[in-house]
């Protein structure tokens, strides 16, 4: 099975929602950060074969990674684009479900990725944690 791309969404300004979120969850959490790194690297090795309890299908193409630490429910939100392509599009802490404004909030950047991908992608590895 060939390794899946991952690719953050970019916004029209430039901002790299789900980098930014990630950075910022290092500097306040490191376990956590490194658990989200950990199943990044685990979507880009198994793409659409990744399941519960590490991934699911929420709707409208929008998936979710999931990360536990402690009490906290870490879910970072994405889609595929072709075959071997993930973009990570949303990022969230939750308690519960995930809000229908978050998948909603993907859904809009999965819509504007596929209008334009070359605008709306950004590259960035972060295998060193």
């Amino acid at each position: 099975m060939p390794r899946t791309r991952l690719i953050f969404f970019k916004e029209d300004d430039g901002t790299v929602p789900v980098r930014d979120w990630l950075l910022s969850l290092k500097q306040r959490n490191r376990r956590a950060f490194a658990k989200c790194v950990v199943r990044i690297r685990r979507l880009a090795e198994l793409g659409h074969e990744l399941r519960r309890p590490e991934a699911d299908v929420l709707r409208d193409g929008i998936h979710e990674l999931r990360v536990r630490e402690g009490r906290v429910h870490y879910r970072l939100l994405y889609f595929f684009h072709g075959r071997n392509v993930s973009i990570l599009a949303h990022a969230l802490t939750k308690e519960n479900r995930v809000p229908a404004s978050d998948i909603d909030h993907a859904v809009r950047r999965k819509t504007a990725f596929e209008s334009n991908p070359d605008a709306h992608s950004h590259e960035e590895d972060f295998a060193d944690g």
